[in-house]
């Protein structure tokens, strides 16, 4: 189904319900609006961030303890 033809089918339900019930919808299509707005910026920022070179310098640092300075090791 085309999304032109579920826009239609959804306009003719929402015609047959009462005031109320049709706002209810309203506010249901709001919520998913900015819900799905909020993800796609949450996946900007997250390539973002992934994409960035500002922590690249954190590759070339050498490793300052190994397992060897352990007093104890924990296994759990």
């Amino acid at each position: 189904m085309t999304k032109q033809a579920i826009i239609e089918r959804t306009v003719k339900a929402i015609n047959q319900l009462p005031e109320d019930k049709a706002e209810e919808i309203s506010d249901f299509a709001d919520f998913v609006s900015k819900r799905y707005e909020e993800n796609q910026l949450t996946q900007g920022i997250q390539k973002l961030t992934a994409d960035s070179v500002v922590f690249d310098f954190l590759n070339d640092e050498e490793e300052l303890y190994s397992v060897a300075d352990l007093k104890e090791v924990y296994n759990g």
